[in-house]
């Protein structure tokens, strides 16, 4: 950050003829400037869970609103998503693929953009797949660049039409009961290389929340909201896709 500012910060001290710093009130106002713009910048909404969660077809729906026969993804697509109520405004909509051997390097290759970050669950198979979703969860959530960020987050609770779907609040009870015990030392669990300080690293669990405490979503740096959704809708191939929440939270971080 100190990077970009500098700049700005050189070209002021030119305009004043070597003058005094500014106040710190009008630094105070620079900084804030600086983020804002960064923020700005990042107008990437993406798509991220596991194969068959309902990623492509919630991307498809999202863009044109009719139904379309998927297949698992082995690359990213990106479009524009206008939003309905102002026409003006847009996000990049990018869906990345949930295969476990793909998912981290697209999400390297895109997570800088982000400006917020979609996570699909399958609310039929999570309670089958609740390790698989919180692991890969947990990669994202403890990601450098995540942190730092701060992208909103919403966990998008897929497959709402089916009977059997979990619903958004117990699926975010056992996220956080999982996401805690990721958080601890776990035999025969590899550990992952955590970067506490930028000149030092340690081998071990990295923390989310804070110490000592049951691990809950309000602990995290980024606003992380649950949506119960259905790509595919109650009627099917012929029927509407139940959208409704993730399109005002789409307006809300737009």
């Amino acid at each position: 950050m100190a990077g970009g500012l500098e700049p700005a910060l050189a070209a002021l001290r030119r305009g004043r003829g070597g003058a005094a710093p500014p106040p710190p009130v009008f630094l105070t106002f620079l900084l804030w400037r600086f983020v804002q713009g960064r923020r700005s910048s990042r107008r990437a909404v993406l798509l991220l869970g596991l194969c068959d969660a309902g990623k492509t077809l919630l991307f498809a729906r999202l863009l044109s609103g009719r139904y379309r026969h998927t297949q698992t993804s082995i690359t990213d697509s990106s479009a524009t998503y206008r939003l309905s109520r102002d026409k003006s405004t847009n996000v990049t909509l990018i869906d990345l693929p949930g295969h476990e051997s793909l998912r981290l390097q697209f999400l390297e290759r895109f997570k800088a953009a982000a400006r917020a970050i979609v996570f699909v669950v399958d609310s039929v198979a999570f309670q089958q797949e609740v390790k698989d979703v919180a692991e890969f969860l947990y990669q994202v959530l403890v990601d450098g660049t995540v942190l730092r960020n701060a992208p909103a987050l919403l966990i998008a609770c897929n497959k709402q039409d089916v009977t059997m779907a979990k619903s958004a609040k117990l699926i975010q009870q056992q996220l956080e009961k999982e996401l805690g015990c990721l958080c601890l030392p776990q035999p025969g669990y590899p550990t992952i290389l955590v970067l506490r300080e930028e000149s030092a690293a340690t081998w071990g669990p990295a923390q989310l929340g804070k110490k000592g405490k049951d691990f809950d979503f309000s602990q995290l740096p980024m606003k992380v909201e649950f949506v119960e959704c259905s790509a595919r809708g109650s009627k099917g191939e012929e029927g509407e896709a139940d959208l409704e929440g993730l399109e005002k939270w789409l307006a809300k971080v737009a």
